[in-house]
């Protein structure tokens, strides 16, 4: 048996160029290349040069690298969907650079007319890819691998012999050996015809469906998102209502509505933190604990949503991103009558959770002379207070020895004015400081019940010993990320098959020579070169020659006994 050879040096012409054509047709659904010619005169003409370029797959490919470059403006300028202050605070800041990114669009790159085009583009033009190269390849599924070509040896890996089984055997083991291979096979004329490997052409198939799977769940998901951040004191609760939110910002085509009807209250949040070693007061564990209900009358449920470990509740997310600490402040008037009971949360500074915040008391209050007035504090607390430090500044995050500074003011808080102003912060535009008897600004430092007096009667402030602590939550729909992690899986998939799996084709002929003997000749093609088609089709033909060995060569005979007669000259030429 001769051994399988590669033979690449030898090209075919005329009819063997064409044979070798015909058998290697349709090993890709790729389309071919044809040189760039002259569009056609007139419109359609040009329509139809257009739309060749735009579904080439060279265009496809440049412009997904365009999207991809298009895409880092928006990682590095702020954006206006995202963050809004940070972008009024870029205009500020760069007054020369700021009007030439808004007329480019790079304030919203995502939503912009360029970056818009060459989304739409893409998208047309991985569609356009497709379609054909979809309808191709169900047509050579339904059609049979091409029959051999009339000279075998030109192929890329060939091998030969000689064996005493009848043709028609040898193709019969041939055929039964190639289906249990997998192979799809058949006998064409004098020879088998296999194909295998067809799972390539799928995979690149799904790949680029999965692409336009992606470019629609990313559209979708930034038209109808919606992405919201509520603050919850332990106690208070939250309904997924648009006017409950802290923050919220949407797609472009999301409606009220497509809120996914859900509440929740948070009954008690719970923080642990490294005590000893270099990573003290690091966070070991946040978790919070809720009750919460689908709909308007859904059964109560609890749980316990801890970070990186979100609530899932239908299509929405709800996620456990900060926390901090709400002393529970009680102010009176100079009458001894509560006017003012709530826990007020404090916004962290620091990692210790340092934190400051305002306690406004806008209505119900009248001062020593019976006039309405509205009272403003000025709060710095933190948890964790050390007296050999002499700073406010937390030493562990922890309630271990807080301590709250308050300062004092009165007259109006300019909540009426119509402007919109931050509850942590304090207008002192039209409020007085209260002095002290020494005529200067009223600050007192307060232990957990301890109080501070206003002077003149004005009132009190009392830091009650009940200090709770509040989380910070985001809610999260986004539509498609469900389908969008589909999609990608999905290419992911089909670029390795498109990659790892080769597409090969194998002929088997076996024919009766002149000298009645049969002949059999196996030969592989495959897409691209590759070791792997010579392997497969000598692990072949080793097992289907010992189905059919083979037979002496005539040049194998033995020699003749000198008690043999000689052949003639004549007879040894024939």
């Amino acid at each position: 048996m001769s051994t399988t050879e590669t033979d690449n040096s030898r090209e075919p012409r005329g009819q063997d160029q064409e044979d070798l054509g015909a058998a290697g047709s349709q090993l890709s659904t790729a389309p071919r290349e044809e040189p760039a010619a002259a569009p056609g005169l007139g419109v359609l003409g040009w329509a139809r040069w257009f739309w060749r370029q735009l579904t080439s797959m060279r265009v496809a490919l440049l412009l997904l690298l365009l999207l991809s470059l298009a895409a880092i403006p928006g990682s590095l300028i702020p954006q206006t969907g995202a963050d809004l202050n940070k972008v009024d605070d870029f205009r500020k800041a760069h007054k020369t650079l700021a009007p030439v990114y808004d007329k480019l669009g790079l304030f919203h790159v995502y939503s912009s007319v360029w970056f818009s085009a060459i989304y739409i583009l893409l998208f047309v033009s991985l569609i356009g890819c497709i379609v054909p190269r979809t309808w191709q390849f169900v047509g050579q599924l339904r059609g049979r691998p091409p029959g051999a070509p009339r000279r075998l040896t030109r192929l890329p890996a060939y091998t030969t012999w000689r064996t005493a089984a009848e043709p028609e055997q040898v193709r019969e083991a041939a055929l039964a050996l190639l289906k249990k291979r997998r192979f799809r096979a058949h006998v064409a004329g004098d020879a088998v015809a296999a194909e295998k490997g067809y799972l390539r052409e799928v995979g690149n198939l799904v790949f680029h469906i999965a692409l336009i799977v992606l470019l629609v769940a990313f559209a979708w998901g930034q038209m109808y998102k919606s992405d919201g951040t509520k603050l919850v004191v332990e106690g208070d609760g939250f309904s997924n209502a648009l006017s409950q939110y802290d923050d919220f910002k949407s797609g472009s085509l999301f409606q009220n509505d497509d809120l996914v009807p859900f509440s929740f209250d948070l009954k008690k949040f719970t923080g642990t933190y490294e005590v000893n070693g270099p990573n003290r007061g690091t966070p070991r564990t946040y978790q919070a604990k809720i009750d919460y209900s689908q709909g308007a009358y859904g059964k109560e449920k609890t749980t316990t949503i801890k970070v990186n470990s979100p609530l899932h509740i239908g299509d929405a997310k709800v996620y456990l991103v900060s926390h901090g600490y709400a002393p529970v402040i009680t102010v009176r008037d100079g009458k001894g009558n509560v006017v003012y009971h709530d826990a007020v949360p404090l916004l962290p500074l620091d990692g210790n959770v340092t934190s400051n915040g305002v306690v406004k008391v806008m209505d119900g209050y009248k001062n020593a002379q019976g006039k309405s007035e509205q009272l403003g504090f000025q709060a710095f607390f933190v948890p964790t207070f050390d007296p050999r430090s002499g700073t406010m500044l937390s030493r562990f995050p922890a309630l271990v020895n807080p301590l709250l500074a308050v300062n004092a003011y009165h007259g109006d808080l300019g909540v009426n004015s119509g402007i919109p102003q931050s509850v942590y912060q304090l207008d002192k535009t039209h409020m007085k400081a209260f002095k002290d008897s020494k005529g200067q600004l009223l600050k007192k430092l307060l232990q957990p019940g301890d109080t501070l007096t206003l002077p003149n009667g004005a009132g009190s402030l009392t830091f009650e010993k009940d200090i709770k602590q509040w989380a910070g939550f985001e809610i999260v729909q986004e539509p498609g990320s469900g389908w969008a992690l589909g999609g990608a899986l999905a290419a992911i998939f089909g670029l390795a098959a498109s990659l790892f799996i080769q597409r090969r084709r194998v002929w088997v002929r076996a024919v009766r020579g002149a000298d009645g003997v049969t002949v059999v000749e196996m030969a592989g093609l495959g897409r691209s070169e590759s070791a792997k088609v010579p392997e497969e089709l000598g692990d072949l033909a080793g097992i289907l020659y010992d189905q059919a060995p083979g037979a002496p060569d005539p040049d194998d005979e033995p020699s003749p006994s000198p008690d043999t007669p000689v052949a003639s000259a004549e007879g040894a030429e024939k």
